[in-house]
């Protein structure tokens, strides 16, 4: 429900902020009935006359009663209260985190679901469930070309996508990057073809590592059916990817030795589009790679990362200072409590 509810606001923020103002009235009544209206202005600093608009509403809802000695909860009032309490308190905190958040990295928006995705996997879901509800309200009409990462977030999150298709409405998901050598159902090529399957679009694949010699890579861009791919993933206006822990992606990676020595030493702790950053968000190291780069997102229209979990919130603020103004994080309230830790806005 509250994803729901934070989905609304997207598109009419006015009645998410009357349903949390006409609450704080019942609220603060509740709190301190009996009490005057001009009482209840001051401790909730708003004018006595957009007050009395507001609960001259809520009296013929036969929500509050007003007598000589103050305004008190009826008990529909009451009731309303109570049944509301738990979820607003709730609605309330959670948008206040995401404002937060979203203020703290200065991008577009964060969407942040309840729990913590390492420890409980259903929270995952509910990234795939706030993606969808993303792009299905992010996507313009017409012909979208959707590039998406691999990963096993986003193998994960594939799944709960559902039908984004229209009559004005087209939808072609494309892998981001080649293979990088890891299971075959966490790679791009994977995750983009399932992504086609639950939203009902097309898709096409690009059938290349991801590291390559330069002789190799060069001989590989002659090839027309992979040019024409990495020209359909250039052109993309919407790119979906995750945010990876760096030693850990360098794992996968199948990196050498001597890799993973320089990235400890540098002090990574972020990976995204074959890029490395330490803790002040710095690149210090980029994988060669086909598709994507870092550099491209400039020019994408829409983009959202996800990633969650306490352990990633390092990568998670590294990464956010490189992250176009214009991305929607979804993460989790375990990340998100753990990077705004000390931080006041």
């Amino acid at each position: 429900m509250l994803d729901e509810l934070k989905m609304i606001e997207s598109v009419a923020p006015d009645i998410i902020e009357v349903l949390q103002e006409r609450y704080k009235i019942l609220r603060n009544i509740y709190w301190m009935q009996p009490i005057g209206r001009r009482s209840l202005s001051e401790s909730m600093g708003i004018t006595e006359r957009v007050l009395r608009t507001e609960t001259d509403l809520l009296k013929q809802l036969d929500l509050i009663n007003t007598s000589k000695s103050g305004m008190t909860l009826t008990k529909k009032g009451e009731e309303v209260y109570q049944s509301l309490e738990n979820f607003m308190d709730q609605l309330l905190g959670m948008h206040q985190t995401e404002k937060k958040l979203a203020e703290y990295f200065g991008n577009q928006r964060c969407i942040v679901v309840s729990g913590n995705s390492e420890e409980q996997p259903k929270v995952a879901d509910a990234f795939g469930e706030a993606l969808n509800e993303a792009l299905d309200l992010l996507l313009p009409e017409g012909n979208n070309i959707i590039a998406v990462m691999g990963g096993t977030t986003m193998a994960v999150v594939a799944e709960q996508l559902t039908n984004l298709e229209n009559n004005q409405r087209h939808n072609l998901f494309v892998p981001a990057r080649g293979g990088i050598g890891e299971a075959v159902t966490v790679q791009a090529n994977s995750v983009s073809a399932r992504m086609a399957t639950k939203a009902s679009g097309n898709h096409r694949a690009l059938y290349v590592p991801e590291q390559l010699s330069l002789a190799t890579y060069n001989s590989l861009l002659n090839e027309p059916s992979i040019q024409e791919v990495l020209n359909l993933i250039s052109q993309a206006n919407c790119v979906i990817h995750s945010i990876g822990r760096a030693l850990h992606m360098a794992a996968r990676r199948k990196m050498t030795e001597k890799e993973l020595v320089m990235l400890k030493q540098a002090n990574a702790v972020a990976e995204s589009f074959g890029y490395f950053f330490n803790e002040n968000g710095e690149v210090v190291y980029k994988v060669p790679r086909i598709g994507i780069e870092l550099k491209d997102l400039a020019n994408v229209p829409i983009i959202l990362a996800i990633a969650g979990g306490k352990s990633k919130a390092k990568a998670i603020r590294a990464y956010m200072k490189n992250a176009p103004k214009q991305t929607w994080l979804i993460t989790d309230e375990a990340a998100a409590k753990e990077i705004l830790k000390g931080v006041s806005l």
